[in-house]
């Protein structure tokens, strides 16, 4: 209640924040104990930082689910009907059969459905628990430790920096220009500034600006957050682009089926109730005034059946369940890649990336800083840390700067064991050679009070910090970009302590020194302070205090190493074969991010003197819209860039067409993650304003990660195009030989319970076999797919009907001349109807197997390669084989091992008619090019002009 309620009466009667570590058993400095049995016994009395989750749909929600298609529910009245009348005639023995097996068939396609959908949900809902739980830092026996957000006790001290999410309710310990960003909970965008004044932090805030610490005091259901999210059910069923075409196309080709269809029961119906409809024996099945109510009713029904059952086959209803299933097997495979989706379309979207725009530090680079050069006093020391040469009160002012300009810390054990750093790369690096030169940051940190931060801002490239060293003097510290503080700076510190004025000629000296360390790719950071009276610090508004920032005197720069990752130079080669620019674009300065491009291989050594390829970011950002258009393709680096300057490259980019992935990992970098057609923020570095802002998670911000979603992202689109081309193949054969065979004899070929075993294995099955494929070397051999290309490819119609018409062909020639063909004249009309009907079922459904292989490589002649590697797709072929083997058992036709043998070899017949078929030439402009081309007209780059995500 206290902080929910923000009663500052009540805070101040407990003792303020000291007061109420006592009552919480903590300790502001050294926070709680990391015993387990103390944070077990914490969760027992305050709480878990969990709330209770919805619960989940069960699979029998999934499975009245999928009863509700319309047209299976026909099918089982119709069945039914079927069944009742059926064993009212012919007797429960001989009339459960038809009815029956209908039912069986139709629950079936409901169980397997069912089945799928229930675990691509439970697939989402994991996937949606890894979003939340975010890794925070929390102090415990003194030590920083790294903690789930689940794992947070009543008690635990957490430090706050810029870009992160308040974890738990809690109290401000100390705080440097602490805002907090409290539009999630109140609803007003107000940034709100904290202090000892106003010290209550909310669960669910994000923090704005400035750095502290916290107490915890409330977790889980005890925050208003916790509450919040506990009445909240999370919606996985997002709608991804790529669906909802899918959807548009499975209406229209349902739309279709279902005319098809009723033209079919129409001529049915008419030939039987006209008398032109034959029973197998040869009589006539239905003669008015003679045939009874009964039996004309059955055989209606029958007709009836046949009819939903075309329509059942004619619905592709595996499309939008054959993007559901391969974006979720992508997402799971994605996560062992080291990527995590936070939202579904980016999957899709990735694969027509046309453009990365990549962060140095930490992506393409190991984030692994060390301090390898130092120059103090207007010398280079040698080694780095060797600082002898200077006098003890420049050492002293140095480490002061760097002990207390920083958001880092250093740990101490209290066995003697080495040092423990944290902080951020950067800060850990310095901090690190603070250690070697003689800094003992508990001490030098208890000698001095902080009085004001300047946090480090990504616009000015540097941060700063008040210190009150005695009551006579206060020291302002400076550290930041060394060529853009050495601007700042009149003066600079010689070794023996002596304030020198700052010479033009030193001035070059010094920015001389910074260009060969960046030529060298070291990050260059200049330390620099001037004194300041005590009397001229403010003591009322000491919070809007401006730290002054000119004047300074230069106390010396270092240079820090950051090397480039393993296997990044090959992982930008394997992009620009796969038509994806890359462009790094870092804060840095432009001669560390050219050497760096260098080494990467992003930049070759004719580009980088070209000054198009390598800009600064102030100049990009102070030209005109036109003129950052007209050079925007030809930039390949960007240096000391701001994060509104890598926003109008992304906006530029975009207007000239690009489908523009980004990478970023800072609370500045959101606008252009959110602008980005694909966002990508950085797992380990990233804060949790990046991340919430991006379309994807880069778990260990290595760049080739990055690359790997791109081939994720067109294996997506690949699979989609394989399982297309497979079912309109089956919607098309299975279409026109029913049509056709009704129309001319008044019977089809397949019986209903054939054509929904048919459905099952071309739609659930198929989308399960296809939408599987791991990606291939050659997806990354291709350029990117374009926004309005087509799903279906020229390459895919030809396939499509080189197999469609084969099919139709043979499977036709067997339906209407099958008993000569088969040497089926010796026997009774009836029985050889029933092995013809199911010779050219067998037939049908060999054809649909072998064809699942010819769809695995529209393009390549060779559809066997890699197919063992897919462990899914070879189960789902070899038991579609094996029940329909089964089937020989349960065989009324008694058909012949022969004519089965005789079946599958029609089936594979469409291998090597597939492998020739690939001989046959096929324009490059797709078919539907051209209407394209006149939409386009009317309404220019549609979905450039929405802006937003793609």
């Amino acid at each position: 209640m206290l902080n929910r309620d923000h009663d500052t009466i009540i805070f101040q009667e407990v003792g303020g924040v000291r007061g109420l570590s006592d009552l919480l058993k903590s300790n502001l400095d050294k926070g709680v104990s990391p015993d387990e049995d103390e944070l077990l016994q914490r969760r027992d009395i305050f709480g878990a930082n969990t709330y209770p989750r919805k619960k989940r749909r069960s699979i029998w929600r999934f499975v009245f689910e999928a009863c509700q298609d319309l047209t299976l529910v026909i099918l089982m009245v119709a069945a039914a009907i079927s069944l009742s009348l059926g064993m009212a005639t012919e007797g429960v023995k001989d009339g459960w059969y038809d009815g029956g097996s209908i039912f069986f068939a139709v629950f079936l396609v409901v169980f397997v459905t069912a089945t799928s959908d229930y675990r691509q949900s439970l697939q989402f809902q994991h996937l949606n628990e890894e979003k939340q739980n975010i890794q925070v830092e929390v102090i415990r026996g003194g030590k920083r430790i790294g903690a789930s957000i689940f794992d947070l006790v009543v008690g635990d001290v957490v430090p706050l920096k810029i870009g992160d999410q308040v974890p738990a309710d809690g109290i401000l310990i100390s705080g440097h220009s602490l805002a907090i960003d409290e539009s999630s909970m109140t609803g007003e965008s107000k940034i709100v500034h904290k202090d000892q004044r106003a010290p209550f932090l909310m669960s669910g805030c994000k923090v704005a600006d400035g750095y502290g610490s916290m107490l915890v005091t409330g977790v889980g259901t005890n925050t208003e957050w916790g509450m919040l999210m506990a009445n909240l059910s999370v919606d996985v069923g997002e709608e991804t682009p790529l669906q909802v075409r899918l959807n548009g196309v499975a209406t229209l080709i349902g739309i279709v089926g279902l005319s098809v269809a009723a033209a079919v029961l129409v001529v049915l119906w008419i030939r039987y109730f006209t008398g032109h409809t034959k029973n197998s024996d040869g009589t006539t099945q239905f003669v008015a005034g003679t045939t009874g109510v009964k039996q004309g009713f059955m055989g209606a029904i029958r007709i009836l059946t046949i009819a939903v059952t075309i329509v059942v086959v004619a619905v592709p209803e595996g499309l939008p369940l054959a993007v559901t299933l391969t974006l979720a097997y992508s997402m799971r495979k994605m996560m062992r890649d080291k990527a995590l989706v936070r939202r579904l379309s980016s999957c899709e979207t990735m694969g027509s990336a046309t453009t990365i725009c990549s962060d140095k530090t930490g992506t393409l680079t190991t984030n692994k800083m060390t301090v390898v050069e130092a120059y103090f006093g207007g010398t280079k020391f040698d080694p780095c840390d060797n600082t002898g040469m200077m006098c003890t009160s420049v050492t002293t002012l140095l480490i002061e700067g760097i002990a207390q300009n920083t958001t880092g810390t250093v740990f101490l054990p209290e066995d003697g064991g080495a040092a423990e750093v944290t902080g951020s790369p950067t800060e850990k690096a310095i901090l690190s050679w603070g250690l070697m030169i003689g800094m003992d940051f508990k001490d030098v940190r208890s000698k001095s009070s902080i009085i004001r931060v300047h946090p480090f801002n990504s616009e000015k490239k540097r941060g700063g910090v008040a210190v009150q060293v005695s009551d006579t003097e206060v020291h302002i510290h400076w550290k930041g970009a060394a060529e853009i503080l050495l601007a700042s700076c009149r003066s600079w510190l010689s070794t023996d302590g002596s304030v020198q004025p700052m010479s033009s000629s030193k001035h070059r000296e010094f920015k001389k020194w910074i260009d060969d360390m960046a030529m060298s790719s070291l990050r260059c950071v200049a330390f620099a302070y001037c004194p300041w009276e005590p009397k001229m610090v403010p003591t009322e508004s000491l919070d809007k205090w401006k730290l002054p920032e000119d004047d300074l005197t230069l106390i010396g720069v270092v240079g820090i190493k950051d090397p480039c990752r393993p296997g990044v130079r090959n992982a930008v080669q394997l992009c620009s074969i796969a038509g994806v620019k890359v462009r790094m674009v870092t804060g840095d300065n432009v001669e560390t991010a050219k050497a760096i491009a260098l080494e990467c291989g992003i930049l070759d050594t004719k580009d980088a003197a070209s000054e198009p390829s390598v800009i600064e970011g102030k100049v990009f950002r102070d030209m005109s819209e036109a003129a950052r258009e007209e050079i925007v393709e030809k930039i390949t680096v960007m240096g000391r860039s701001s994060p509104h300057d890598k926003l109008l490259l992304v906006q530029s980019l975009k207007r000239k067409g690009h489908v523009v992935a980004v990478t970023g990992d800072g609370t500045n970098d959101a606008p252009a993650l959110h602008e980005a057609d694909i966002g990508l923020s950085m797992g380990i570095s990233g804060t949790e304003v990046a991340k919430e802002s991006s379309d994807i998670i880069i778990l260990d911000d290595d760049f080739t990660s990055v690359v790997k979603v791109v081939r994720w992202g067109r294996s997506v689109y690949a699979n989609i195009q394989k399982f297309i081309q497979f079912q309109l193949t089956v919607n098309v054969a299975a279409l026109v030989i029913n049509v056709v065979a009704a129309v001319s004899s008044g019977d089809v070929p397949l019986n209903a319970v054939e054509l929904l075993w048919v459905n099952l294995i071309m739609d659930t099955l198929g989308a399960l076999a296809l939408a599987t494929e791991p990606p291939i070397d050659n997806l990354m051999k291709r350029h990117p797919v374009g926004r309005r290309e087509p799903l279906v490819t020229n390459i895919m119609w030809r396939n499509l009907f080189i197999q469609a018409l084969y099919q139709i062909a043979v499977l036709l020639i067997f339906n209407f001349d099958g008993k000569r063909i088969l040497h089926l004249q010796n026997e009774s009309r009836e029985h050889a109807d029933k092995m013809k009907n199911t010779f050219v079922f067998n037939a049908f459904v060999f054809c649909q197997i072998f064809n699942e292989f010819n769809a695995r490589k529209p393009e390549e002649k060779n559809v066997f390669k890699g197919v063992t590697n897919n462990h899914l797709f070879m189960g789902i072929v070899g038991a579609t084989t094996g029940l329909q083997f089964l089937g020989k058992f349960f065989d009324t036709a008694r058909l012949n091992w022969r004519l089965w043998m005789l079946s599958v070899a029609i089936g594979a017949v469409s291998w090597p008619l597939a492998y020739l078929g690939k001989f046959i030439p096929v324009p490059v402009r797709p078919f539907q090019s051209y209407f394209k081309r006149c939409s386009c007209r009317r309404r220019p780059r549609q979905d450039e002009e929405q802006g937003g995500k793609s």
